[in-house]
């Protein structure tokens, strides 16, 4: 009898240890899941604030223009009080370069995020023979790959190294982008001021300058040569539209058509990453101030843009042969104001 009283406590103090253990196991199991709710929570909040709180800027950063990259963060930062982050772009051997420019000035202050950029993506989609190599360089295709450099953001704007910014980014940023639309462009016939030096330089404006009508896939787009073209070099997008649409892959799509059946104009006014855009963007975006894209800089030396026109711009575009950091252009001494030099001294301003 007393063994079975001694079996039947230790059967009592094992079942009480296991029920104990049950409770206990519970307990912290319930408490685990409201802290993962918690945290996840916690992330959708932070998730959202980069929507909302953050201006995305995307730029690249080619080793021969590098100093225009910094030159116009410097401006974009110096006219706002928004909170705008900067995806620089730039090839592997360039990277510790923009980092030790940024580090080493006063814009070790901004936030911003190095990319690097894989030139394997445009394989087989490039014709060689364009009358400019420079346009060939594979930064200048950065814009068509924004859904795979800028994740989390449902608005995002896009700038050419060869800007300098004179008004608050968050005014481009707001940029109303109608609904079924993808980005916001600036038309290359809206700015009555600039028609002259467009007729004076002999700069394209309309489709016809782009895209060659007299092949059938370009004749089969229904898009009349008349019709005004825009600059893709400062422009805000919907990223969400942009997934939606795939549009980066019509825009590779149209890239090695081109590869195979030379659709571009002899003249190509505005490079080898404009054709694709016009095409893939026609009658899918809204407008941009044209303030915020007074252009053309960069087509001479000598025509200046009006003082009046100047006064009222919003950011200044050296698009063209002439550029600030490299020859005599129009208006050099505004870009100046921006520019940083390199703390590394690779980089020396000179110019032809």
């Amino acid at each position: 009898m007393a063994f079975l009283r001694k079996l039947n406590h230790i059967l009592l103090v094992l079942l009480l240890l296991t029920f104990c253990l049950i409770l206990y196991s519970t307990i912290y199991k319930v408490s685990t899941v409201k802290e993962k709710k918690v945290t996840k929570e916690q992330e959708a909040d932070q998730f959202e604030d980069i929507e909302e709180d953050v201006i995305p800027v995307v730029i690249s950063a080619p080793s021969g223009r590098m100093a225009a990259t910094m030159a116009a963060i410097n401006s974009i930062n110096a006219h706002t009080a928004a909170n705008v982050l900067f995806y620089i772009v730039g090839m592997k051997n360039t990277l510790t370069h923009i980092r030790k420019w940024i580090e080493g000035t006063y814009l070790a202050d901004i936030q911003f995020k190095i990319i690097e950029f894989n030139p394997e993506v445009l394989k087989g989609k490039i014709r060689p023979d364009t009358p400019n190599p420079e346009l060939l360089q594979p930064l200048n295709f950065v814009r068509f790959y924004l859904p795979l450099l800028t994740l989390n953001h449902e608005k995002v704007i896009y700038l050419d190294d060869d800007i300098i910014v004179l008004g608050d980014i968050q005014e481009l940023y707001d940029t109303e982008i109608a609904m079924g639309h993808v980005a916001a462009f600036s038309e290359d016939c809206d700015l009555p001021s600039t028609q002259e030096l467009i007729k004076k330089v002999g700069i394209q404006n309309t489709y016809m300058g782009f895209l060659d009508y007299r092949k059938k896939a370009i004749q089969k787009l229904g898009i009349s040569p008349s019709t005004c073209s825009f600059n893709p070099g400062v422009f805000v997008a919907n990223m969400t539209e942009w997934r939606h649409q795939h549009i980066t892959k019509q825009l590779e799509k149209w890239m090695k058509k081109n590869v195979e059946e030379n659709l571009y104009s002899s003249t190509v006014g505005g490079g080898v990453a404009t054709p694709p855009m016009l095409i893939v963007f026609h009658e899918k975006y809204s407008h941009i101030s044209p303030y915020w894209n007074i252009r053309y800089l960069g087509w001479s030396p000598d025509d200046k843009t009006s003082q009046n026109i100047l006064q009222k711009a919003k950011l200044l575009h050296w698009n063209g042969r002439y550029k600030p950091w490299q020859m005599r252009s129009a208006h050099s001494n505004i870009w100046e104001e921006w520019y940083i030099p390199d703390p590394t001294g690779k980089f020396q301003l000179h110019r032809v």
